[in-house]
């Protein structure tokens, strides 16, 4: 899944559940793509962070947030 669909994704998903922030709407996103998804995700996070840490499931949903994070831009 590239970046781009990632952020379709994630800002479908937040169009969907307005009331939650951004670690949740990772974590119903990871949810929503599946088992696959989330591995995908959870081996860019161990490439990225060059560790594993924790279960597969944190992982995908903190390189979700991190890609969301980064494509956003700096903080102002």
């Amino acid at each position: 899944m590239s970046d781009e669909e990632l952020v379709i994704e994630f800002a479908l998903t937040r169009l969907d559940h307005p009331g939650l922030d951004l670690q949740e709407i990772a974590e119903l996103v990871v949810r929503r793509l599946g088992t696959e998804r989330m591995l995908e995700f959870a081996s860019r996070n161990l490439a990225t962070r060059d560790e594993l840490r924790g279960a597969a499931f944190p992982c995908a949903v903190e390189h979700v947030l991190r890609t969301m994070l980064l494509l956003r831009g700096p903080a102002d």
